[in-house]
């Protein structure tokens, strides 16, 4: 990590939230070093580099960091411009496009977790709470996203959208 150009990613293999930040640099097409992380072992860089939450992902460019994965997507859409852009340019859609991913981390993720570490019965039961609330709040939104013919710019948005 000499190069202070360099675009530097510390994850970790089974991060969903690493992935993304992979996925937005790969389609932008943006070269980068992989720093896999021992999250039961944090390096000394990992807690330099992100000393309030010390945790992954982590993206280091020009030899500043930027953590949390969807700040980070926002970083890698407004530093390179070229394209496919991974927020629309609306400042409205760009809006709805972040209440939604913070709603798949804060609520789908969350829950999805819940499920695979329960069993049985449990499972079962969280399932259906889980189920029946988050797709009855997908299933209103995705009315007015289609009504608004938002999906017409997942051309435009595709990276941000995937990452979702």
């Amino acid at each position: 990590m000499e190069k202070q150009s360099e675009v530097v990613v510390f994850g970790t293999w089974a991060s969903s939230y690493c992935k993304r930040v992979e996925m937005a640099l790969a389609l932008k097409g943006i070269p980068y070093e992989y720093i896999e992380e021992d999250l039961t072992n944090k390096s000394k860089l990992l807690l330099h580099y992100n000393p309030v939450h010390k945790k992954v992902p982590i993206l280091v460019h020009n030899g500043k960091s930027i953590a949390e994965s969807l700040v980070i997507l926002e970083y890698i859409n407004d530093c390179w411009k070229h394209a496919p852009k991974l927020l629309p340019d609306d400042p409205y859609l760009r809006a709805k496009l972040r209440f939604w991913a913070n709603f798949y981390d804060q609520k789908l993720k969350v829950s999805t977790t819940q499920i695979i570490m329960s069993r049985g019965e449990e499972r079962e039961n969280e399932q259906s709470k889980i189920s029946a609330k988050c797709l009855r709040c997908l299933r209103m939104e995705s009315k007015r996203i289609f009504l608004q013919n938002f999906l017409v710019l997942t051309a435009r948005t595709w990276g941000f959208s995937i990452l979702l």
